[in-house]
């Protein structure tokens, strides 16, 4: 049951939200038999389902519900009132400072404290990754990226704008009287018996302070490198190649596209009693059993390449480093991977091959690049179409232009349509699309010799490289996604 929509909706309107309040209730539906559906927090009293009986002129019947939900539901619908609350949160976009004491009580009133919960409890149940809190001209809007797509929640009105800011900046420790200046923190917290760390971002903006939350559960569990979506003879090559005793291995993609995944699940695949297997993160996503991880913990002066140097001293046989920011992270990690180490790490490209001249662009010298690079792995996600509605069809043959020559001609194409099993996106879930390069000894001797990445790539494709738009197209026409999602995440790949 959508409790934020009923609450908002014309049937909760005919009741005083006092009343509602106090009675943890929400009309939800009138059926087709003409009876009002009630969704309570608490058994309700028979004075009171009479009352509503009267006010509706028809039968009454009672759904139980969380009390927790009622109430953020009921928070998240309520119009702006000239309250307390609506006076401090008027100088959110103003010279002068709310007072310190005025913002902590907002941030620890019951209806707040149960709004962010339950805020954060549905995005976790929905395995969202993010949470957005956005200040507009009504409020703050609420939206979760689910399947990498940012999809609507709810709407808060101003009332209680500075009460859901604050609260949100006390869990992760931040300065709630500071709103001028961005800030980051983190929390830990325990979810429907969940441990769940928050990654908390603020930002000031037009209209009020946003923050973006990013929600990782311990709790789940990582894939193993047969779950990722690999197709057969792929997955084969990249398990011989982390299996490599020495050697820098890439992961590249954007943000979000999966990568540490990916480097978790092949070190699930690698981990072993015999191997030491040493990590750097920020942050730590999956806790591996036989792995000692280390978060990076910058405000102690624990960065990747102080990390990485000492981790060097611990006798390690395979390293992975969480992100390769910057020149002294990669040359550390390049002459780990000279002196007998397998170093995993990923990097921010568009395709593998634009991963060598990123090495190189970082200050790395195009021999060192050459002698170290065993694999680069460049992967994207996109989103699965729901077996339960999704349609076969004819593709016109305009939405074929960019297809790959061997892929035009097959027609087992599927097409999103939407339903209440997939919320009506079309899509459930996403698995990775991936595009492998392992350098072949010409390409090695360009490397070395400076080679520009235009170069490379034809090189590259000459050894039978299948690019990630390729890789996508196979995918759509596998009817395992769509043709409107392969445009949508390989659109940079178009050359």
């Amino acid at each position: 049951m959508d409790l934020r929509a009923a609450a908002a909706g014309t049937l909760a309107a005919r009741l005083s939200p006092r009343y509602l309040e106090e009675h943890r209730l929400i009309p939800l539906e009138i059926d087709g038999n003409g009876v009002l559906t009630v969704a309570a927090g608490t058994a309700l009293d028979p004075t009171v389902l009479d009352e509503l009986s009267r006010l509706f002129e028809r039968p009454v019947r009672a759904v139980p519900a969380e009390a927790a939900e009622i109430r953020a539901a009921l928070l998240a619908a309520r119009p702006a009132t000239p309250t307390t609350t609506d006076a401090v949160a008027a100088t959110d976009n103003g010279d002068e400072p709310a007072a310190l004491g005025d913002l902590r009580a907002m941030a620890n009133e019951a209806p707040v404290i149960q709004f962010v919960n339950v805020m954060l409890l549905d995005a976790l149940k929905a395995g969202a990754s993010d949470v957005h809190v956005e200040s507009t001209t009504e409020g703050l809007r609420v939206r979760v990226r689910l399947d990498g797509v940012l999809r609507d929640v709810s709407m808060v009105g101003k009332a209680h704008q500075s009460g859901i800011m604050s609260r949100i900046k006390l869990l992760a420790g931040l300065d709630i009287a500071e709103r001028r200046v961005p800030q980051d923190g983190r929390a830990r917290l325990a979810l429907s018996e969940r441990e769940v760390d928050l990654r908390v971002s603020t930002l000031p903006t037009l209209y009020g302070e946003s923050a973006v939350v990013r929600i990782l559960d311990h709790s789940a569990q990582g894939r193993g490198l047969a779950e990722l979506g690999l197709p057969a003879e792929l997955e084969a090559r990249v398990d011989q190649l982390i299996r490599r005793p020495t050697g820098l291995v890439l992961v590249t993609g954007p943000t979000g596209s999966g990568k540490t995944t990916t480097l978790y699940a092949a070190l699930g695949r690698i981990n072993a009693p015999g191997v030491k297997i040493l990590t750097v993160e920020d942050p730590i996503e999956y806790r591996l059993s036989g792995v000692t991880q280390i978060p990076v913990n910058r405000r102690a002066g624990l960065g990747f390449a102080n990390a990485l140097r000492s981790m060097l001293r611990h006798d390690p046989d395979i390293i992975m480093v969480g992100e390769m920011r910057d020149r002294e992270t990669a040359e550390i990690a390049v002459q780990a991977a000279l002196t007998g180490h397998l170093v995993f790490s990923t990097l921010h490209t568009n395709d593998a091959v634009s991963g060598v001249t990123r090495l190189v662009d970082m200050g790395i010298e195009p021999y060192l690049v050459s002698a170290t690079v065993e694999a680069i792995l460049a992967q994207r996600l996109v989103r699965v179409l729901c077996d339960e509605c999704a349609e076969a069809y004819q593709p016109a043959t305009a939405e074929l232009a960019t297809a790959p020559p061997n892929i035009g001609a097959r027609r087992s194409f599927r097409k999103a349509r939407g339903c209440d099993v997939c919320s009506g996106s079309g899509y459930r879930g996403r698995r990775g699309t991936y595009e492998l390069f392992v350098p072949s000894e010409r390409v090695r001797a360009r490397v070395a010799q400076g080679a520009t990445l235009d170069e490379l790539r034809t090189l590259a494709r000459t050894d039978g490289l299948v690019s990630l738009r390729e890789a996508a197209w196979q995918a759509a026409a596998s009817g395992m996604t769509s043709i409107a999602e392969v445009l949508r995440v390989t659109a940079e790949e178009e050359r």
